[in-house]
């Protein structure tokens, strides 16, 4: 019986060192590459068609003569800041850099706490790169004036600056907070960008373009993070509950209707309401959705 017994050790020690070589395996599959360069594509996209064609410059162009000029006729106005006297909606307005600045702040005190020193790395380079090159690409990516547009319509405001900053600020945030709470971090930050993104669009502040192609340059430098991090410090497996992304983007899509509503034309806000979901779905997939997916793909190769 001993001599029986003493073979079927060893028989699960290989199976046990086996396991051991799949785990920087998972890391890597979690990791790829491909997100940061689709983004950054999407974001070359949204730029050449919109702003480089000049049947792009028509039709964005066209949303300025629906309605009446500036903001006053938008619902989320008398929280703009515009009005004289409102407190505004951070980051709108004056609010901008006071925001960034309590952001950054909120995310060094999180990488002390946690100790996450690659992860608070990351997440600092997300703000810094998203919101630094938006005001370099700002002042060098030219704004052709191809169909004879007013002098009021040939600013450059590509890319919205005022959505770029709490779209970096919450694909930071999940880089740094514990794995229990990012996709409900996620949520706040998905309906923040929401009531921004088409508040942005539907006041004249920004064309759709602006606000859609800064989500894509947040996703982007947040995808080349993940990607370059250290296989121990890359963001895991998101769980959540399989309700919570139905009621993110449901809820998202109130807050853009409500968000991009103005009294003088509906065309205007519900194409204010639409690009500002899709900045919200675009940032939920990038901070909670592809990690998850991959992980449910790559779970049966570890059987």
């Amino acid at each position: 019986m001993t001599q029986h017994d003493s073979p079927a050790l060893p028989a699960h020690r290989p199976g046990a060192s086996g396991q051991a070589p799949d785990a920087p395996s998972l890391s890597r599959t979690t990791r790829p590459w491909m997100p940061a360069l689709l983004y950054t594509l999407g974001f070359l996209t949204v730029y050449l068609l919109a702003i480089c064609t000049p049947w792009g410059q028509r039709a964005e162009n066209a949303l300025f003569g629906l309605g009446k000029q500036g903001g006053e006729e938008a619902w989320i106005y008398p929280l703009s800041g515009a009005a004289y006297g409102s407190t505004p909606l951070p980051p709108l307005e004056l609010s901008a850099k006071p925001t960034l600045m309590v952001g950054l702040a909120v995310i060094v005190v999180l990488t002390l706490v946690r100790r996450c020193w690659w992860q608070g790395c990351a997440a600092l380079g997300v703000v810094i790169l998203t919101t630094g090159g938006k005001e370099v690409l700002k002042s060098t990516l030219p704004r052709p004036d191809l169909v004879g547009a007013p002098e009021n319509l040939l600013d450059q405001g590509f890319p919205s600056g005022h959505t770029a900053i709490p779209a970096a600020l919450t694909l930071a945030a999940v880089l740094v907070v514990s794995p229990r709470i990012r996709p409900y971090i996620a949520t706040a930050g998905v309906l923040w960008l929401a009531c921004i993104a088409a508040a942005s669009a539907t006041m004249g502040g920004h064309r759709p373009s602006e606000v859609l192609g800064a989500t894509l340059l947040a996703c982007a430098w947040y995808g080349l993070a993940t990607w370059l991090l250290p296989p121990a410090a890359a963001p895991g497996v998101t769980r959540s509950t399989r309700a919570l992304p139905v009621i993110t983007l449901t809820v998202a899509l109130v807050i853009a209707l409500v968000s991009g509503a103005r009294n003088d034309t509906l065309t205007r806000s519900l194409v204010s309401a639409a690009t500002a979901f899709i900045c919200a779905a675009l940032v939920w997939y990038a901070a909670v959705g592809r990690p998850a997916h991959t992980a449910r793909r790559t779970r049966p190769a570890l059987r």
